[in-house]
């Protein structure tokens, strides 16, 4: 068991995205069945953004209605919140110390109370504010008891160093997946683990294409996955080599694809020299949550097999457009 803000955490979280965000939100009484089951399966990290939805109704709002509900339930839950964006549409970012203190009380005024802001941090690094002084901005913040504790988000190994060496850094988020390796290449996941901290793995199921369930465009929302590159036709089709690939060896283990994808993820954390890797995946029914919290036993043959897929049937396309990929650190 790994801790965040003082609260034991288990390998498996919440993302709230698709409950606000680009789907349509879903109405409170079926949000709020997903994330009581979610909680009683154990997954306590639950991770937002005052950016995923509206103004009047994201993540925040969400968050506020639930633990109005259920106010039993705010000290079990670890409450992350990506901030710093000011324009969607030109990717503009303010984490300077006056821009990062307005979205935390833009935030606790949003929550009124009903739950506390227990991991904070940038969506992405401002390309036009040195990470060390926003990472000392939120250090105030923490002090000040405002937030719990202090988050980065698609970082490189270097800026988690560079942060980490102003203050305790609680959590990275990354995308982490069986088609998104990055952390395990570029020093990330070993810098995390080095220094204490939890990584947060997003999209682990690929947006839906680890789950099989995308097998052209047509079967993709309308959402901003349709100009990603990596959901272009003649990528879909490359990469749905791999995904056929791993239904084999979901089939072979009783499991889901999904239910593989998401065992894999936790099961990096396993190798000498990972961190504490907690994926995030979204859901919108009680199902989906029950289906992707039951863990598969990965044996090293398993793992060695899984491998060897991934070597022959390289993912094709890039995780973000252009416009949005510029804000990545790698």
């Amino acid at each position: 068991m790994a801790t965040l803000a003082g609260k034991e955490i288990s390998q498996n979280g919440l993302g709230l995205m698709r409950m606000i965000w680009h789907y349509g939100p879903m109405p409170d009484e079926q949000a709020f069945k997903v994330l009581k089951t979610a909680l009683a399966a154990g997954a306590n990290v639950w991770n937002g953004a005052d950016f995923y939805g509206l103004p009047d109704n994201n993540s925040l709002h969400l968050m506020n209605r639930y633990f109005t509900a259920y106010p039993e339930d705010a000290e079990k839950v670890v409450f992350t919140v990506k901030s710093g964006l000011v324009d969607m549409k030109t990717f503009t970012m303010d984490c300077s110390p006056t821009g990062l203190r307005k979205f935390v009380d833009n935030a606790l005024r949003i929550l009124d109370g009903k739950k506390k802001i227990d991991i904070f941090g940038l969506a992405r690094v401002d390309p036009n504010v040195p990470v060390e002084e926003s990472v000392k901005a939120l250090a105030e913040l923490r002090e000040e008891g405002k937030i719990g504790g202090i988050q980065l988000s698609e970082v490189r190994a270097d800026t988690i160093r560079r942060a980490a060496s102003v203050t305790k850094i609680d959590m990275v988020e990354a995308e982490v997946s069986l088609w998104s390796r990055e952390v395990f290449e570029n020093g990330v996941a070993e810098t995390c683990a080095e220094h204490g901290i939890v990584l947060l793995a997003h999209t682990p199921l690929g947006a839906g294409m680890l789950t099989g369930a995308i097998k052209s465009v047509d079967d993709l929302p309308q959402t901003h996955h349709r100009i990603v590159p990596r959901f272009q036709p003649e990528s879909i089709a490359q990469n749905r080599l791999l995904v056929e690939e791993l239904e084999k060896v979901a089939k072979s283990k009783g499991c889901t694809v999904a239910q593989l994808a998401l065992s894999w993820v936790k099961a990096q954390s396993r190798r000498p020299g990972m961190p504490f890797i907690v994926p995030i995946a979204g859901a919108r029914s009680k199902e989906r949550v029950l289906e992707n919290m039951q863990d598969i036993e990965l044996t090293d043959l398993d793992l060695e097999t899984i491998k060897s897929i991934l070597e022959e049937y390289p993912v094709a396309g890039a995780r973000y457009p252009p416009a949005a990929a510029r804000l990545n650190e790698y």
